[in-house]
């Protein structure tokens, strides 16, 4: 079968690897529908390797060259002995992480942070970026027909987005800000919409981003290197500042942005991952009461969860769909179009069977 296959940066290679079979009782095989192009991979590809292995991986015992891909939506082909939740022909979504179950974190239920954390499409023998995968039962959710296989593969950073709204808690009514209008920016502005929030404020420098955020109509989208930011919050908030603000540019300036539009005793959740130390105004931090929250992945178990207010139409994350190509032309059209600085797309999935 074809896998896009990281070697190293800016080395991803379509090539022939073998299928992946059935080997143990709990295994799923799943032919891939669609698979996104996620921020993480677009850092392996531009400073990496980052988080892929050039060692075993002591859960999985992978290493490089990785077929990358951990947000994507397939049809099951095959099943291990032991399997009962899916069956052949059932579409599902794929929960990517793996996990010792063993460790402190597992045992708390908390295996997104656990010590010997794995990922399917970043440190497994498979990813899916690739005509198959192979993966474990508790890794795949079914999808209902409300819900298709292009929102399938936009679920796993939906669940990214959710979590760090979460983390930071929405009250019916606040008025959020979220600084950097990529693909997790717009998700989390969405799901902040979805669970209460009166107003989500978008502030995005890149003038094809905010275009595209513009047109979702999620809230208004502003320059924040004008004073627009600055005189939108204060008509909105009678000067106080934001309930709650969702960091997901990966930037000081985003950073810098949520301290400075926050109200006192707010809430900010930094969910955008930084590549370089951030510098941060800690005596603002401390003057405001300010409470700032990291975010890291998403609640394992979130899958059913999202799946249902995707299916409801709450959660409309197919919109943040805007082109899908070939496997052949993931580089061409997918990473390197993606990390253009001045790249007019948000999030690009892959169709693995052409």
């Amino acid at each position: 079968m074809r896998a896009a296959r990281y070697y190293g940066q800016h080395d991803i290679r379509v090539e022939q690897v073998a299928e992946p079979q059935v080997k143990e009782p709990d295994d799923v095989l799943v032919e891939v529908a669609y698979c996104g192009i996620c921020g993480t991979d677009l850092h392996e590809y531009s400073v990496g390797p980052i988080v892929t292995p050039v060692a075993p991986h002591p859960l999985t015992g992978a290493t490089l060259p990785q077929t990358l891909g951990h947000e994507f939506s397939a049809r099951v082909a095959a099943v291990g002995a032991a399997v009962r939740d899916v069956a052949v022909g059932d579409r599902v979504s794929i929960m990517p992480a793996i996990v010792c179950g063993r460790c402190r974190y597992c045992r708390r239920g908390q295996g997104h942070l656990c010590v010997r954390f794995a990922c399917t499409g970043l440190s497994a023998e498979t990813g899916g970026l690739a005509e198959y995968a192979l993966v474990k039962e508790y890794q795949v959710a079914k999808l209902p027909d409300e819900v298709s296989d292009v929102e399938g593969a936009v679920i796993e950073p939906a669940a990214v987005a959710a979590y760090g709204v979460d983390r930071a808690g929405v009250t019916g009514g606040d008025i959020v800000l979220v600084t950097g209008a990529g693909p997790i920016g717009i998700l989390s502005a969405m799901y902040a919409r979805a669970v209460g929030a009166s107003t989500v404020i978008i502030s995005e420098p890149n003038k094809n981003r905010s275009a595209l955020a513009a047109s979702l109509d999620i809230g208004p989208v502003v320059d924040p290197a004008t004073e627009e930011l600055d005189v939108l919050v204060a008509e909105l908030t009678d000067g106080d500042g934001v309930d709650l603000a969702v960091e997901c540019s990966g930037s000081t300036p985003g950073l810098a942005s949520c301290v400075r539009q926050t109200r006192k005793r707010a809430s900010i959740v930094q969910t955008g991952l930084h590549t370089r130390p951030a510098t941060l105004d800690a005596m603002a931090l401390s003057e405001k009461d300010l409470t700032l929250y990291g975010s890291w992945c998403w609640r394992m178990t979130d899958w059913p969860r999202i799946i249902r207010m995707i299916a409801s139409g709450a959660y409309p994350v197919g919109k943040a769909v805007t082109a899908q190509i070939s496997l052949g032309d993931v580089v061409a059209k997918g990473f390197d179009t993606l990390v253009d600085p001045q790249g007019d797309q948000l999030k690009v999935l892959v169709r693995s069977g052409s």
